[in-house]
């Protein structure tokens, strides 16, 4: 590296924050890296706590903590009265690490916003990559998702069960865990939104048609027409949130 690189980086590295990480945090990091490095691989048994606390040079709280953490990574299993178990991590483990945070941001001024924007940015991609890979198979599941859905009309509980159902397919088409694991979150963190949206008049009937070509598009094996038409039912959806929130806002100063 050149001395007027060198110059021009000083700045940058000045600005990043040196963090002073806690023992158990430290404990849980080197315990990650020989989790990892396969020291510890899959299936194999920790040391005794007092041997990682002489292995470390820390308490017994410090490596609780340290578990406790590698546990909610879905690195070990911590059992009671028993050595931790190492474990393969699964998409889900990602998911429920953001889950507490997720229900925090929604709560937040424009945090249904924020989240409808990155819903949309993941399903549209989504919708993309399901019109790439569909199967014939993935097709008539597809199909028939949209036909329950159709039938469910008129029931407002079933009919968002067979909405959820419909983009559930669509997700598993991608053969793509990690998507499998966002969406079932997305489903979770945004139930009432969606439950909202369902009550407006005629609702049905548009969330259904925006499912038709979105299907349409898939079976065609069409991914900017798949991408499109989940984009723009989306857009839909974002803007019935927007109008039943101003209406539920409007009528709680009517009545003060």
């Amino acid at each position: 590296m050149t001395a007027e690189l060198r110059e021009l980086k000083r700045p940058e590295l000045a600005a990043w924050p040196i963090r002073r990480r806690k023992l158990s945090e430290e404990a849980a990091l080197r315990l990650e890296a020989m989790i990892r490095d396969g020291t510890f691989p899959e299936g194999a048994l920790l040391p005794p706590e007092r041997d990682l606390m002489k292995m470390f040079g820390v308490g017994r709280a410090s490596i609780r903590e340290a578990l406790y953490a590698l546990g909610r990574m879905g690195l070990v299993q911590v059992r009671t009265g028993e050595r931790p178990l190492v474990t393969r991590p699964t998409p889900e483990n990602l998911i429920t690490e953001l889950s507490g945070a997720a229900r925090h941001f929604l709560s937040q001024p424009n945090g249904v916003e924020h989240f409808q924007e990155s819903r949309a940015l993941f399903e549209v991609g989504v919708a993309r990559l399901a019109a790439m890979r569909a199967s014939d198979e993935d097709i008539d599941r597809l199909r028939r998702a949209l036909d329950a859905n159709a039938a469910a009309r008129g029931d407002l509980g079933r009919f968002e069960r067979a909405d959820v159902a419909f983009h559930y397919v669509v997700v598993r088409i991608t053969r793509n865990p990690i998507f499998t694991a966002v969406h079932d979150a997305l489903v979770e963190w945004l139930t009432s939104q969606r439950t909202i949206t369902l009550q407006s008049p005629g609702a049905e009937d548009i969330a259904l048609a925006a499912h038709t070509r979105i299907f349409e598009a898939v079976a065609a094996r069409d991914p900017d027409a798949a991408a499109g038409a989940m984009e723009e039912h989306l857009t839909q959806v974002a803007e019935q949130i927007r109008r039943t929130m101003e209406a539920e806002i409007g009528a709680a100063h009517h009545t003060r």
